[in-house]
């Protein structure tokens, strides 16, 4: 077991989940190093839920670190879980497009992706560029 699937793992049993009761944990590591963790955390008004993977990538970012290396995700799922498509985003706005994306379950099973497999066309920065 990878020290970023025990930590995604444990950080899952920190899940705030009163309404789906569907706890999330992710934890990532930062091109220097740094790891951080997270899990998702609901709101009765579900539109202002927080993701796993939003959760350990804006701790990272709020910490100063801007690029992410490894993200791993985790949930109790009969295949690998899959980020949401905000998520996806957000993985896209911080991690360069070889950057693996590790999908994982409580199984063991695993699934490394890139995010340009996940989110193929993401809309970035440059595409703003100039448009003014």
């Amino acid at each position: 077991m990878s020290d970023l699937q025990t930590l995604a793992e444990k950080a899952r049993s920190n899940a705030y989940v009163p309404y789906s009761k569907f706890q999330v944990g992710a934890s990532l590591e930062t091109e220097d190093g740094t790891v951080f963790t997270g899990a998702n955390i609901e709101n009765a008004s579900y539109g202002l839920t927080n993701c796993a993977e939003r959760t350990a990538i804006f701790k990272a970012m709020s910490e100063g670190h801007r690029k992410i290396k490894k993200l791993y995700v985790t949930a109790d799922t009969d295949g690998p879980v899959s980020p949401c498509g905000a998520c996806r985003q957000v993985i896209a706005e911080f991690m360069d497009s070889t950057g693996e994306v590790i999908l994982g379950n409580l199984k063991g099973e695993t699934r490394t992706v890139t995010i340009a497999t996940l989110l193929p066309g993401a809309f970035e920065a440059g595409d703003m560029n100039d448009k003014q």
